[in-house]
């Protein structure tokens, strides 16, 4: 059964979250805050990590900083009062995986826990599919059936993100930040020639297109 780490200085909002994860078949474990969250990290092990932000004694940017700095790899999904872009990139800048702005749907919450911790296994696993195409991200390799070929580095780590989320739209700009990194020189109109170059190589796959979203971005469809 897959085990749920809760940081949240909120004792009724905590009890709801473990409520509502226990309803939908998960362990859950509660803590007060990030200092308590990084002690039961080295008695137990979590699939995943929901933190708050605003906590006593350590808060969420500290926890998960020290978190990655450790090579703790858990994903985490930070959920905080705080909705300002400033604070959003923070939280990801920190190490986050996923972001939650309150007052929480709790619904959308378990969506979110259960996108992150099937991305954590595909990341594992270092591989993604959709249909009989298979991505391999050890070696920029995409198989299409019989036909197997490698893709350059930036191409390849682009689908791969867009197809670890079907259907989710990507911003130019979070695709930049992604794959290039946020220091990059480059602008989005680097995405948009690589987005070019990807839908020549995959105009016949039957498995996936690339769609536009205009004016915001692109997502990856099933087909």
């Amino acid at each position: 059964m897959l085990k749920i780490l809760i940081a949240e200085d909120d004792r009724e909002l905590r009890r709801l979250f473990s409520h509502v994860l226990i309803k939908h078949g998960y362990t859950v474990r509660e803590v007060g805050n990030g200092k308590e969250a990084l002690d039961s990290l080295e008695t137990d092990y979590f699939d995943l990590i929901i933190s708050d932000i605003m906590m006593p004694v350590m808060d969420g940017y500290e926890f998960v900083r020290l978190l990655r700095d450790a090579g703790n790899n858990t994903p985490v999904l930070m959920i905080t009062a705080k909705d300002a872009f400033d604070d959003m990139r923070l939280g990801f800048l920190s190490g986050t995986d996923d972001y939650m702005v309150k007052p929480i749907n709790v619904n959308e919450m378990v969506l979110r826990v259960g996108a992150l911790l099937r991305r954590a296994q595909m990341i594992n696993e270092r591989r993604q599919t959709i249909g009989t195409t298979v991505l391999e991200c050890d070696s920029f390799t995409v198989s299409c059936g019989s036909e197997s070929f490698s893709l350059p580095q930036k191409e390849f780590m682009l689908l791969y993100k867009m197809a670890s989320y079907p259907g989710k739209i990507f911003t130019r700009q979070q695709l930049m930040d992604e794959v290039w990194g946020y220091e990059s020189d480059s602008d989005t109109h680097t995405v948009d020639v690589h987005i070019g170059r990807l839908r020549d190589r995959f105009r016949d796959n039957t498995d996936f297109k690339i769609v536009t979203i205009r004016g915001v971005g692109y997502k990856v469809v099933k087909l």
